[in-house]
């Protein structure tokens, strides 16, 4: 079987955001599969999708402080039509990317105990963010 839908994360301010039970809340059929796959697709080009530590928040913190120090705002770019964070926002979705597959087991997702996912707002006013959701197993 195959599910799809999207999801509409809350606008947040720039940095990274603990979103995994944002997420599996909203994952209509997730406790129907036993065995299977999800895939996060996130539908922008300045924000990310990773998987990191799920318990303490300075490491969220430390990640956006460690960006912040490798894509400056204050770089000489070309793209600056819509402020100085969008193209740094665009570097650090490139780099972080923008989907992730976890596996399924039993309706749940099979992530490490220290793992969540992250959604990377790289803008400070980035807005709603949607992501298609795709689910498939048995």
């Amino acid at each position: 079987m195959w599910y799809q839908q999207t999801l509409i994360l809350k606008a947040q301010r720039r940095g990274f955001h603990l979103v995994t039970e944002e997420i599996i809340d909203r994952l209509e059929h997730l406790s129907e599969v036993n065995i299977g796959l999800l895939h996060l697709y996130l539908q922008h080009t300045s924000a990310s999708l990773t998987l990191n530590e799920n318990y303490d928040p300075t490491v969220r913190a430390d990640m956006e402080n460690h960006f912040l120090r490798q894509v400056p705002e204050d770089a000489p770019y070309q793209h600056d039509y819509e402020g100085p964070d969008d193209m740094p926002a665009h570097i650090k979705s490139s780099l972080l990317g923008a989907s992730l597959t976890i596996p399924v087991g039993r309706g749940k997702l099979m992530l490490g105990t220290w793992q969540g996912i992250w959604l990377g707002e790289h803008r400070l006013h980035g807005g709603n963010r949607k992501i298609i959701a795709t689910l498939q197993g048995e």
